[in-house]
This record gives C-alpha cells, structure tokens and sequence, in this order.
C-alpha cells in the first residue's frame, strides 16, 4: 500500500487513518450481527447492552488512541486530544435505557434511567480510566521538565485533560448519580461536537497550504453534518422509542458515517504529505 519512498512517519499516519476509518465499519458490523437477535434498538448505544458490546468498547478506546498518535499541532492537536479523553468515556460508561429498550435489561424507573447491574462495571472502568489520565499528564510533565516535550505547545491539551479527569473523579465520588444518567450523553455530545470543529479546521487550516476546493468543500460538509446532528441528537433523545421508529439509532449512525467519511477524505488528502521532519 505504501510507496517504496515513503517514509515510516507517513506510513504510520497512513494505517492510523485507515484504522480509525475500521472502527465504524466494526462498529456497524458488531450492531448489524446483534441485530439478528436484538431487533433494531433505540440507539447505537443501546447496543453495548448486547454481544456486541466487546467491539463496541473496543472499538472506541483503539479510537482514543488513534486520535492521540494524530493529533498533530496547534488547535487541531487540543481538539483531538480533547476527543480522545471523551472516547473511553464512550465506551466505559454505557447509556441510559427505557423500560424494555433492551431485552433482558431490567431499569427501575418508567423514563430512561441507568441498569443498576451495570454499576461494578462502570465503577472499575472510570477507576481506570483517572489513574491512567493522571499517569498521562504527569509524563507529560516530566517529558515537559526534561525537554522531550514543549509545554508551551501542549499546555492546551494538558489543561483540556487535567479539567477533564478532575470533573470526571469529583462527579463520579460526588455525585455518581447523575454522572450514571448523564456522562454518556455528554461524553458523545462533546466528542462530535469537537470532531465538527476539527472538520472546520480541516477546510480552513492556519497552518500549511490550503485544502484543494474539493477537500474544502467536503470537510465543511461533514462539519455542517455533524451540527446537525448534534441538534437533533439532543432534541430527539428525551423522546427516543416514543414512536417506534429508532430515529436515534439513524442520527447516530449518520455521526458514525460522517466520521469514517472524515478519515477517508483526510487520508485521501494527506495520503503524500511528506515526512514533518523534513520540511
């Protein structure tokens, strides 16, 4: 796939496009073969409370990942390190459910509430979660005081996190109530939220050459798209399975598709960027 030319730095930034691109096709792949048994549930969430729950989490922390390996420089790098803090958040902490949204997962409430028997789950995910966030920030310091890394480059992304990890430690210890009704939702929320900004910088870079119109002209698209989506995520949500049409699930899988349209274009765009290191 690679050029005999091309260096190990573009060949990585390559497969880590082509990888995140997978994610989604994974991500549709695990929710059509779940649902075979499962029917068509309210959501792309509402899936992880079924088989295909394994390459859904996984799915989206090899996202966070990815997103940290690119995330380049300048905004762009806050942003997708911003979206790699959400992802896991994603994937650790499950949404909430209606009342037989899901066969055989029980919630005690008649609106959407959190599956109590989730809770250990969640509880040794988001343990996880904090200790390797601080682990993270505080190499990054140490990197910072021994030169191998400019904080004054990266100090956005480092407040980002340590903001990030801090209200997700004080709600889970303090409020742990509502981060279980709450946290997946703003965790998607922010995540698309800050993948339409990333779509925007895409057109209109401040660093570099121009896209060609055709690119331009597709990352504002996907970002306008993704807006679009956010709105009516967040209006239809609270009405979600009332009409028995899984609106939420098509919304989601739109974000979804917008996503894996991103990383296409992008590794299309930038299949032939030379190495950083040699301009």
């Amino acid at each position: 796939m690679a050029s005999a030319g091309s260096t190990s730095l573009e060949r990585t930034y390559r497969y880590l496009r082509i990888g995140l691109a997978g994610t989604v096709i994974a991500i549709f792949v695990a929710i059509a073969q779940a649902a075979t048994t499962y029917g068509w549930l309210t959501s792309v969430s509402d899936y992880f409370y079924t088989p295909a729950r394994d390459v859904f989490v996984g799915a989206l922390i090899a996202v966070s990942l990815a997103l940290f390996a690119l995330s380049g420089r300048g905004a762009e790098r806050a942003l997708l390190d911003a979206a790699a803090l959400f992802a896991p958040l994603i994937a650790l902490v499950p949404t909430t459910l209606a009342p037989d949204a899901v066969p055989g997962v029980s919630v005690p409430c008649t609106g959407r509430c959190f599956p109590p028997a989730y809770e250990a789950d969640v509880a040794n995910g988001v343990v996880v979660y904090l200790v390797l966030g601080i682990l993270l920030l505080l190499v990054a310091l140490v990197l910072g005081a021994l030169g191998q890394v400019s904080l004054a480059a990266v100090w956005p992304s480092l407040l980002i996190a340590a903001v990030v990890i801090a209200a997700t430690g004080l709600t889970w210890a303090f409020a742990r109530d509502a981060f279980l009704q709450n946290a997946h939702f703003i965790a998607t929320t922010a995540f698309f939220a800050l993948f339409a900004a990333v779509a925007v910088r895409g057109a209109f870079p401040r660093q570099g050459p121009p896209p060609a119109p055709v690119f331009r002209v597709l990352y504002t698209a996907i970002a306008v798209g993704l807006v679009l989506v956010l709105v009516a995520f967040v209006v239809l949500l609270p009405q979600a399975g009332g009409s028995g049409i899984p609106i939420v699930l098509i919304v989601e899988a739109i974000a979804l598709t917008l996503f894996f349209v991103f990383w296409v274009v992008q590794g299309i765009e930038k299949w032939s960027d030379p190495d950083p290191s040699l301009l």
